[in-house]
């Protein structure tokens, strides 16, 4: 049972030592944890007379982060693909199990305004029907301009976009408690200010989506 439990530990420590080579912030901080889960779990599993299963929970939980990768998650991505076809919306799970919608100006908000477009408002109506059926998700909601106008402008208007979008989907059954909402303003754009096409891929709300890991 020791000679397993080292074995583990020593296991641990070279995903820790692999952490350091050619990685991600997010994956050298997945690879860490997984090796403290695997630790974790091996010392837990080992009270029960399973070390070796014990090593592999505890693996997956410390890989995870604090979010799970559940049926229900993946069965949410799953119908956002459908309902986002051919939209624009990009749909994707990301390094650290959360559920993210990226979502372009064209399909959500009008230049300079942040009242929800009409052709959004189906998205939306999708999105609020998986996060009802998922007490334990929790949102954050991130909205960004281009550089056209003040920070004084855009600051406060990314602030809106994300807010509306809560609000859209809190008018839908969503509790409003599962809802974080942050505003970036001009600071993060993902192509070049210099164009037409550039900034409406810059003016965008970002939705995340994490199932928490302690669930019951």
């Amino acid at each position: 049972m020791k000679k397993i439990i080292l074995a583990t530990a020593a296991g641990a420590v070279f995903l820790a030592g692999c952490a350091d080579m050619n990685m991600s912030d997010t994956q050298r901080r997945t690879a860490t944890g997984a090796g403290i889960g695997a630790v974790a779990g091996a010392v837990l599993g080992s009270t029960g007379g399973n070390a070796g299963a014990g090593a592999a929970v505890g693996a997956g939980v410390g890989a995870l982060g604090g979010y799970i990768w559940s049926q229900r998650m993946e069965r949410q991505k799953q119908e956002m693909e459908a309902a986002t076809r051919g939209t624009g919306v990009a749909v994707s799970q990301t390094a650290d199990n959360q559920l993210r919608l990226d979502i372009p100006a064209d399909i959500s908000f009008d230049v300079g305004r942040a009242n929800v477009k009409s052709n959004f408002a189906p998205v939306l109506d999708q999105f609020a029907n998986g996060l009802r059926n998922n007490p334990n998700a929790l949102v954050r909601i991130i909205g960004h301009t281009d550089s056209t106008g003040s920070d004084a402008i855009n600051n406060p208007l990314s602030v809106n976009r994300a807010a509306s979008t809560r609000d859209y989907l809190v008018m839908r059954g969503v509790p409003a408690t599962q809802f974080q909402i942050e505003g970036r303003g001009s600071m993060q754009p993902i192509a070049t200010n210099d164009t037409n096409e550039g900034r409406a891929r810059n003016r965008r709300v970002e939705i995340y989506v994490g199932e928490r890991g302690n669930a019951g």
